[in-house]
């Protein structure tokens, strides 16, 4: 988990050491690295990161990062877990890589592909990039919305972050409670996206993203991905066998892609059905031993520690 923010200002009115404060109320989200940029032209832009190092632990992963011409910025927070099926096509295509990080990954992708790249990326994600070539500003958000990424809209100014105390950090930034809201989570016990608690302040949609024209201000809101189109699909013609063997290959595909990383790598075991099955499909055909992690309680109706420990002992993987 890494913490990305930034701002657009359209009156040049921000300063580098509001941008840091902006970044800093997101260091719980990335304790091992922080990076900030501003940009000055007819306008600000600043780009702020917090970096929880998972893939390409050096400095050549850090953030914000750019390409090698200097027109393709980016901040990123999730992961793309096929980037390396997609950087062998690049590298085919003569894009060179100076790291072995994804996030270099998703900003050659956009480079070669422009937003039709995010079809190919399988992950969590929530990325800005700062396209000098099209003068426009990318916020995006994957499919479901593992990731969060909001932002707040203002006469002169865009602020964006991937929690709203980063937006707040900004002197601009105006707290005012947005009442049609408050009534959803009173109703819900949550807010709806896009909606959020402040007026004027948004959460980019899950499967969406938001481009922004530098030139005129113009926000356009693009749908990539819809889970209503796969609902209206037409039903497969196979059997139970068959459906039930290509939903074993998807879940193993999808677990394993879960394991790319330069970190260990844990799971959190409570010994239902979920979890359970996520350390079987990954501790089989493994010679290691997995670590599976459980937290129990006092309370008897409340404590799954001991069916998590069955389940460790059964699959043969070290258990704490």
């Amino acid at each position: 988990m890494c913490g990305i923010t930034g701002f657009i200002d359209y009156l040049s009115k921000s300063h580098s050491e509001t941008l840091s404060k902006m970044t800093n109320t997101l260091i719980h989200r990335g304790p091992d690295n922080a990076g900030n940029i501003i940009i000055n032209n007819q306008y600000q832009i600043g780009l702020g990161h917090r970096r929880l190092s998972i893939i390409d632990l050096s400095n050549c992963g850090s953030q914000p990062m750019s390409d090698e011409t200097g027109n393709y910025l980016i901040v990123f927070n999730g992961e793309v877990y096929n980037f390396r099926e997609i950087k062998t096509e690049l590298q085919s295509l003569d894009f060179k890589f100076h790291s072995t990080s994804d996030t270099e990954v998703v900003l050659n992708a956009y480079k070669k592909w422009g937003m039709k790249a995010v079809d190919k990326f399988i992950g969590m994600f929530a990325f800005v990039i700062y396209d000098k070539r099209s003068n426009k500003i990318i916020l995006c958000r994957d499919r479901t919305g593992v990731k969060p990424l909001y932002y707040a809209l203002m006469p002169n100014l865009i602020l964006f972050g991937s929690e709203l105390k980063s937006l707040i950090a900004h002197p601009s930034f105006e707290k005012k409670i947005d009442f049609n809201s408050l009534g959803s989570f009173f109703r819900r016990g949550w807010i709806a996206a896009p909606y959020t608690i402040f007026e004027s302040t948004y959460k980019v949609k899950p499967g969406y993203y938001l481009e922004i024209n530098l030139n005129n201000r113009e926000c356009i809101e693009h749908c990539y991905w819809d889970v209503h189109d796969y609902y209206k699909m037409d039903e497969l013609t196979i059997s139970f066998n068959e459906a039930r063997e290509h939903v074993h290959e998807l879940l193993k595909s999808a677990c394993e892609y879960r394991m790319v990383a330069d970190t260990d790598v844990g799971i959190f075991l409570s010994g239902g059905f979920d979890s359970s099955t996520v350390a079987a499909i990954l501790q089989k055909n493994r010679t290691k031993r997995l670590n599976t992690f459980s937290i129990g309680f006092e309370e008897d109706q409340f404590n799954e520690a001991p069916y998590a420990k069955s389940v460790a002992a059964h699959l043969g993987t070290d258990h704490h």
